[in-house]
Parts: C-alpha cells; structure tokens; sequence
C-alpha cells in the first residue's frame, strides 16, 4: 500500500489561506510604503478630474474607475496612500483569490501558498498596483470569473453562473477587455465535456444580471454615438503604439511575468492538457485564446497580463503533485525543495523591484537601470526619448507645471484673468491644473483631448489664452499673438511634457464655435 503523503489531508484543512494571507498583507505593504516615494500618475489626476464630472460612461473607460475616484475624494481623500490604498488591496485580493481557485482546483496547503506567491511575483503587477487605474483592478474581476467558473466545474452547482455574470458585468464597467476573457472561458467549456455546464438556465439568468450591471454605460455609449470605439480607431491610425512582432511579444510576456514564473506557468498550461488536469481544461484553452487574441490583434503587453493566474496557480498545483509523487518518502528533501521554489521566486522579483516599483531615490534607480541587461519595453512611440519608463516618468513634473502656469496667469491684469483660458494640450496636463490649480489659485483647465472635449471649452472664447503642452511654431497657427511665458525643464518627466507654456491672444477662431473641429481623441 503506497504511503501517504508528508502533509495530511487534516492538516491541510486547517487554515488553508493563512500563508496566503500574509503573503498578500506582505505585497499590500510594499505598495504602501512606497506610495509616496515619487508623485501623482498621470492618469490618476485625469481619473479624479472624472470624479468631478460622474457620468455613466467617458470617451476612454467605463465610470467604475471615476466613481472610485468621487468615493476616494469624499472619504479618505486625495493624498497618495488614501488612492494607492485601492489597488494595493486589489493587488492583496488577487493573490487570495488566487490561492482560493488553487484549493478549488485540489492543492492542499503548499501548493495553496505556492499559487499565491506565484501571483504576487509577475513584474507587471506591481507596475500596476501602484496606480489609481483601471488595470489594477482588471485582473481582480478576471480571477474572480475564473473562481466563480471554477465551483461550477468542481461542485456541479449552476448557480454560480450567477457569480460569473454579476462579477463580468461589474468587470465591464472597469474595462471592456473582460468581455474577450470571459468569452473565452465559455469558448474553453465547449470544447471540453464541461460543456454540459453551459446548458442551464441559470446561465441566462446570470446573463441578464451582466446586462442589468452594463446596460447603463451601453446606453452612455449608444447616446453619445460610441466614442471609445471612434477612439480606438484613431489610435491604430496614429501608429502611436509600438505594434509587437510575434517574437517580441512572447519574449515581453515572459519579462513581464518575471522570468522566475516562466516554468510554473508553462507547466500550469501543460497541467491543463495532461489526464491529471482535464477537468479544468477550459483555463487552459481561455489561456491559449487570450495570449493568441492579443498577438494577433497586436495588443500592448500587459493587456494579456490577467490570464495568468489561470496558468501559475495551475502551476503550483503541478509542482505540489511533483512533490509529493517524487519526492514523497523524504521529509527533508521535500522541505528543501520548498524552500527553493520560494528562494527562486523572491530572488526573481527582487532583481528587477526597483524598475517596477519606487523602492530607490531616483538617482539610484538611474544607476540600477543603467546596469539591467535589456531596456524596459515601451509600448508607444512617445517614450522613445524619455530616461525613465513612463510608469516612473508619468509621476513627475506636474506640479512645478502647474506653479509656472500659475506665474503666468498672476502675471495678468486681474480683467485679464477673468478672460483667460488654461488651455493643454493633453488629459495629463488639464487634470495637472484641476488638481493641484487650487492651491495656485487657478481656474479649472479647458482641453480638447478625451473626455475634456465633452466638458466643453465653457465661456472662454480664446481671446487670452495660456497654452500648455504645445511648440510655439504650431500655436501660431491659431493665434494672432504667441510668446514664451516660461519654460519646463523637469528632465525626469515624458518629453512632450517639456514644450514652454505660452501665453496666446486672439484666437484666429472663436474656440466657441471651433470646439467640434480641434477635438482630440488618440
């Protein structure tokens, strides 16, 4: 009679999620400790500008991220930790969420804990958790379709169907990419004998919840003639983003992930298609479907990034097998073999912490970038001449902007501020001058790009304008009077975040009537 296994089946009932706990109280710390170590993300000052214009839907994202923003603004407030609060417990939820499908799928406690340190490894995650944005939260509402996918296998209980729609229809109001991931997941469950699961009514219940939670930002969409779709197509127009070969996007998705986890996560997809792991073959088709849209469609590289959860915690359930099938009759091979897959994994991530979170002064982190063995991958074209990863270059500048802009405006006469406009070039600058104009004493800013276009130009006329964002050569198409009020030097900031502020009188063209023909949407 074979022996049993090192770890009983009683032992691995008790507390089967503590380790995981603690390894995401660990990665929540990180991020928190961190949050102030250099500035406000771009996109979190556009996002809180959203905040104060809630609607059911902007040109470029669903309203959940905005909301979060009103709800942020009117609790804890504004400060770095209070918006980094949010993802970095996003962050903390994915890696238990992640351990909890690891028991779903059958892993007892090693393998429970290996699936959450897989989880809080991959690089892209931490780039990620440090921002107020949307892709913090993605992978939360993919893994959580995936869990809700996963007790339907394992318990034969439709209603959990229930689950999947509700936490796919919240995912919608997120990021519309949710609605590929969970496509694919049904697509996994035809082709294997799962498939039975499929034909229940609770799935059209379940659908018909997922419409209730999007319906409203579909009739956003529908009233305001589908602006993310326009914008979508002006992007692939501009070929603003860089367009990955095959090979290149594979080798940015094992970089990405962290080299560490390449080995669990390809034997987490062989798990899927060997006879140990046929039940939940359908993650393994979601994985292959997802990785193969994104190429194929020539996604950025972290689009594809909440897939893999499915993959590592796979992963770890192979290794825990592997364990306890080769190396189950010595205790202290087992423990030393544990003990280096947690080694390997650490030492993975902590080579490349600092490109993926502040943990240095920047100087430092010059000097440490200097030495890696390959560039930081860039997704645009407009990062090309930055010194910093625009994850890293997006968090500086933009409150010295703002104080100059401010010179510029107190240097008018006060008849002259009531007519003068702020007007930049780009979300980032507007939602800068939002953001910290307050304390400046500055008028909100007026901006044609994204969702500034539909708050309108208000009642300047663009008699006097100060201008950010933009070369003087190109405001002197528009302007009858262009000179260089002051000038942004900030070397660690985006290089178009460098043109002079000017100050411009008499708009060629009234900005009233010209609103609809300078709309910016890229």
């Amino acid at each position: 009679m074979p022996e049993a296994p090192a770890t009983s089946s009683k032992e691995n009932s008790r507390f089967p999620l503590l380790v995981p706990i603690l390894i995401a109280a660990i990665y929540f710390l990180a991020h928190m400790t961190t949050a102030t170590r250099y500035g406000y993300f771009r996109d979190a000052l556009y996002y809180l500008a959203c905040s104060e214009h809630l609607a059911w839907g902007y040109v470029d994202q669903p309203p959940l991220i905005a909301l979060m923003g009103w709800v942020t603004r009117h609790t804890f407030g504004v400060s770095l930790p209070a918006l980094l609060l949010w993802p970095a417990l996003a962050g903390a939820a994915r890696i238990v969420l992640t351990a909890a499908i690891a028991r779903e799928l059958g892993a007892n406690k090693f393998g429970t804990a290996l699936a959450a340190a897989l989880v809080a490894t991959p690089a892209v995650w931490y780039v990620n958790d440090h921002q107020f944005a949307m892709n913090a939260f993605e992978p939360l509402f993919w893994t959580g379709c995936a869990f809700a996918i996963a007790r339907v296998i394992r318990t034969d209980n439709s209603k959990w169907w229930i689950a999947f729609c509700a936490i796919a229809g919240l995912g919608l109001e997120n990021k519309y990419s949710i609605a590929a991931f969970a496509f694919f997941l049904l697509a996994g469950l035809l082709l294997t004998p799962q498939r039975r699961l499929l034909f229940t009514p609770w799935i059209f219940a379940g659908g018909f919840v997922a419409l209730l939670f999007f319906l409203p930002n579909l009739l956003w969409n529908i009233q305001h003639h589908w602006p993310f779709l326009e914008l979508m197509r002006n992007i692939r127009a501009s070929g603003r983003d860089v367009v990955l070969s095959p090979g290149a996007f594979l080798w940015q998705q094992i970089l990405m992930m962290t080299p560490a986890t390449m080995p669990f996560w390809l034997a987490g997809l062989y798990f899927y298609f060997s006879d140990e792991g046929r039940k939940f073959r359908a993650f393994g088709w979601a994985f292959i479907f997802t990785i193969g849209f994104f190429l194929l469609a020539h996604g950025k590289n972290y689009y594809s990034a909440p897939v893999y959860p499915l993959v590592l915690v796979a992963g770890a359930l192979a290794t825990e097998h592997l364990l306890e099938k080769r190396l189950n009759r010595s205790p202290r091979v087992q423990i030393a073999f544990r003990m280096a897959v947690f080694a390997w994994l650490f030492i993975g991530i902590a080579l490349l912490l600092p490109a993926v979170l502040p943990v240095l002064h920047i100087d430092a982190y010059l000097r440490y970038q200097a030495h890696l063995p390959f560039g930081v991958p860039k997704s645009e074209h407009n990062q090309d001449q930055a010194i910093l990863p625009q994850h890293y270059a997006d968090e500086f500048g933009w409150e010295d902007m703002v104080a100059r802009v401010a010179a510029v405006y107190h240097s008018l006469t006060p008849e002259e501020q009531s007519r003068a406009a702020i007007f930049a070039n780009n979300y980032g600058e507007a939602s800068a001058v939002d953001f910290f104009g307050s304390r400046y004493g500055l008028p909100k800013a007026i901006c044609t790009h994204q969702n500034y276009f539909l708050w309108g130009p208000r009642n300047y006329t663009g008699d006097i304008v100060i201008r950010i964002g933009t070369k003087p050569e190109d405001a002197r198409d528009y302007y009858e009077s262009v000179s260089v009020a002051a000038t942004l030097d900030n070397a660690y900031a985006m290089p178009y975040e460098r043109n002079p502020i000017l100050l411009c009188r008499h708009r060629k063209k009234n900005l009233q009537t010209d609103w609809p023909e300078i709309k910016n949407w890229d």
